[in-house]
């Protein structure tokens, strides 16, 4: 087999080129980051998980109509995606206060928002992705209005989806981020959700306990990354019973 050419490496995934024009294979790592990358390690099938709750997510939002970059699994780290123009922009929404924003405005973490709050972050891991205003967006370029109104749309679909989700299995979706995309279709062009959708990206705490099921769990030196990812394959049926426990093997 002829080798895969490498598009780019970051600090969770790999991408290459696809099999067809207009596609990428997107590879899930087992690397573990935080903190802008100042505290690192590996964690024995992290990207095995990830890869297959990113799939049961982006199936989910395709079943109910909002677009995203998904086109089906390849293996147990691997997924076929079609091929986007990322806009530089980190899409947060917050249900409660946690983490960056508990810190910016003194808010203790798990106090309910009034309503769910959408900010946006400029991608550049060398500035440690830094909070951005539509200001700072339309004066950049970095997206229009008609984008920015479609991915404050799109943002919140995501997240009543995901909040829903979620509360059937008993965890509180706190807060997540995704990337969006350009998809150009000749002279038209479309908006999808890419990059990914895991407890990488998304803040999950258990509603009774309070149990962190997310990479705070890595950040914060709460036990095991593995378990608390099992964990929510577990209750979304994600994984067989039998792998739930064993997420390292791979095809």
């Amino acid at each position: 087999m002829a080798r895969r050419k490498k598009i780019y490496e970051g600090k969770a995934k790999i991408l290459y080129e696809g099999p067809e024009p207009g596609t990428i294979v997107q590879y899930f790592k087992d690397d573990a980051t935080a903190f802008n990358a100042e505290k690192k390690d590996v964690i024995d099938g992290k990207g095995v998980l990830n890869n297959r709750l990113s799939e049961f997510f982006m199936t989910g939002l395709t079943q109910i109509g909002i677009p995203n970059h998904f086109i089906r699994r390849l293996n147990m780290r691997e997924q076929l995606v079609r091929n986007c123009e990322i806009i530089p922009l980190e899409v947060i929404v917050r249900n409660y206060a946690a983490g960056s924003m508990s810190k910016r405005l003194g808010i203790a973490e798990g106090t309910q928002l009034p309503r769910p709050i959408v900010e946006y972050c400029f991608k550049d891991d060398a500035l440690g992705d830094p909070l951005v205003t539509e200001e700072h967006i339309a004066a950049f370029g970095w997206a229009s209005q008609q984008d920015m109104d479609d991915i404050l749309s799109l943002a919140l679909r995501v997240n009543d989806f995901l909040s829903g989700v979620m509360l059937a299995v008993g965890i509180r979706l706190v807060d997540f981020k995704i990337e969006i995309g350009r998809v150009f279709e000749g002279d038209y062009q479309r908006l999808v959700v890419a990059d990914e959708i895991s407890p990488d990206s998304c803040r999950l705490w258990d509603i009774k306990t309070g149990q962190k099921l997310d990479k705070d769990v890595f950040r914060r030196d709460l036990g095991s990354l593995t378990d608390a990812y099992s964990e929510v394959a577990r209750r979304l049926g994600v994984l067989p019973a039998s792998n739930v426990t064993k997420p390292t093997l791979i095809n």
